[in-house]
């Protein structure tokens, strides 16, 4: 039983960073407190050349680094000092004895493992780049943090500098929280490495799982007021909502993050230099997709696709935004915008909207990403590839008697990415390089295939035009038609092509239909669930 009363004198200190920043300064501050500062290698280096008073870890030891740096910290001398009860006569006694000098603060952070992946090293860097000392004096720390202090992170050196300076201790309380801090960063550390490994040798199905991430902000509330939420970077490369720069707007939310991300995901779809595409998101769903040969043609038609449910949404565009389409955007009420990059005019009129979000991502996602995706449910996660294919992977089948134009098929491949993007069931329909009607999440396709089409009627009509705007157009559908009621819906709504991924017992019955309506029909035997 530790007999210790909590308070704990720092006496000596370790530290052992391989992220240097802010080290020199630490180290100073500590010296000048009176702590004996012990260090390795290359930082021991960085401390001697700032003529900081340092002691070789091998003095500590009495054995050198070895093997290339490899074995060097993975001593008795070491763990001893910092796993030893300071209150426990028999410790005590075993220190007397082994000669082992006391150790009360460990100040590590690991080999660069997470970013040396990430720049796309090869197998043999990545491994030496995997940590072994570092983690095991790092939870040795933590593990005794009632006599030990432990820091992994170099934001917390000034605050801890101020308790030794002031107190010449670090407070219990706050030696439990650097523990968990300490222990989330281990366990993050060796999630990377694990799913490395497992993407690195194809083991998908490796036994365990781990989920980890760095605290980017906690939020007011989650999807609910009643819920505690807060965002965590995975650390995957790439543009994306956790890399991007937000230059304006108050914190994002829970449900802004979640929305913005489909947004942004569904543009990357789209080649900036083939077509100008952006995406009008709510509750993570498309409310209005357009392309075109410029951005602001590819807005409008997104816009005029269901602009009551624009209000308060999220736009997300694959490519610049200028002065002169930031304009037209901020006409209707937008929670988030995110692009790859915005000209200085376009910043300056957003300026004047101060509750807007403005995300800069620098690039598009990888639509080829092999990340995973994640979803808790009662007692565990689901876990899948992503859906990185879409119509353009497919070898489509024109099924029918009638063959689509060259302008439907250019609008069934959009209405296809689209679907892909919408909760299932999705149907979407498309006409002249837009959205003009979608049903999502419906519990029936035939009762999406009608929503999407009342959709298309209520944009006619705030247009001012009688006729339904899925008047002559195309329709996706994200999984086969199970009967031929929701194709017949959509034939009377206007439709004169189709897409689908067939597949149903029923797809001759489907064919039927579509071959009596005289509409072209084309399989894609690739299905896009999204629940």
């Amino acid at each position: 039983m530790n007999k210790s009363d909590g308070k704990c004198a720092v006496r000596r200190a370790l530290i052992s960073v391989s992220d240097k920043s802010g080290v020199e300064g630490f180290a100073r501050s500590l010296v000048a407190a009176g702590i004996e500062v012990v260090s390795t290698g290359g930082t021991r280096k960085v401390l001697e050349d700032n003529d900081i008073a340092v002691i070789d870890i091998s003095e500590v030891t009495g054995s050198p680094e070895m093997m290339d740096g490899r074995v060097k910290t993975l001593h008795p001398k070491v763990h001893g000092g910092i796993l030893a009860i300071r209150g426990d006569e028999n410790h005590k006694s075993a220190m007397r004895i082994h000669q082992i000098p006391v150790i009360d603060l460990v100040v590590v952070n690991l080999y660069p493992f997470e970013e040396t992946v990430s720049r796309g090293a090869g197998y043999d860097e990545i491994i030496e780049n995997i940590d072994i000392g570092g983690p095991a004096m790092i939870r040795s720390a933590a593990k005794n943090h009632r006599d030990v202090s432990v820091v992994v992170d170099p934001a917390d050196y000034e605050m801890i500098a101020g308790y030794i300076t002031s107190q010449g201790q670090v407070p219990f309380g706050v030696r439990q929280k650097l523990a968990a801090k300490a222990y989330a960063r281990t366990a993050a550390y060796d999630s990377a490495i694990s799913n490395w490994f497992s993407k690195t040798i194809d083991f998908p199905d490796t036994p365990w799982r781990s989920v980890s991430g760095k605290l980017q902000q906690v939020m007011r509330y989650g999807e609910n007021p009643h819920q505690w939420a807060a965002f965590y970077a995975s650390g995957i490369p790439g543009p994306g909502v956790a890399s991007a720069e937000q230059v304006q707007g108050k914190q994002l939310s829970y449900n802004n993050i979640n929305d913005t991300d489909a947004a942004f995901g569904l543009v990357s779809e789209f080649n900036p230099e083939s077509a100008a595409a952006v995406a009008i998101i709510k509750h993570a769903n498309p409310c209005g997709v357009g392309v075109g040969d410029d951005l602001l043609t590819a807005y409008k038609r997104a816009l005029a696709c269901d602009p009551v449910s624009a209000f308060g949404g999220v736009v997300a565009l694959n490519g610049h935004i200028n002065r002169a389409l930031a304009e037209e955007i901020i006409k209707v009420f937008t929670e988030v915008i995110i692009a790859p990059s915005a000209s200085l005019g376009a910043l300056a009129v957003f300026e004047t909207r101060k509750n807007l979000r403005v995300l800069l991502s620098g690039g598009l996602a990888e639509r080829r990403s092999e990340a995973l995706e994640m979803r808790s449910v009662s007692g565990g996660i689901l876990v899948q590839s992503r859906d990185n294919r879409n119509v353009d992977d497919c070898e489509l089948k024109v099924v029918t008697k009638r063959q689509p134009t060259k302008a439907e098929m250019a609008d069934l491949r959009l209405a296809a990415i689209i679907a892909k993007h919408v909760k299932s069931n999705a149907i979407v329909y498309v006409r002249d390089g837009a959205s003009v009607g979608i049903g999502a999440g419906q519990m029936s396709r035939l009762d999406s295939t009608l929503v999407a089409a009342r959709k298309s009627k209520e944009a006619a009509k705030a247009m001012g035009q009688k006729q339904a705007l899925s008047v002559g157009s195309v329709v996706a559908s994200d999984a086969f038609f199970p009967f031929a009621d929701g194709l017949i819906a959509a034939v009377k709504a206007g439709a004169t092509a189709v897409i689908q991924p067939g597949g149903s017992i029923r797809d001759d019955d489907v064919i039927a239909a579509a071959d009596k309506a005289g509409i072209a029909m084309v399989f894609t035997g690739m299905r896009h669930f999204r629940h």
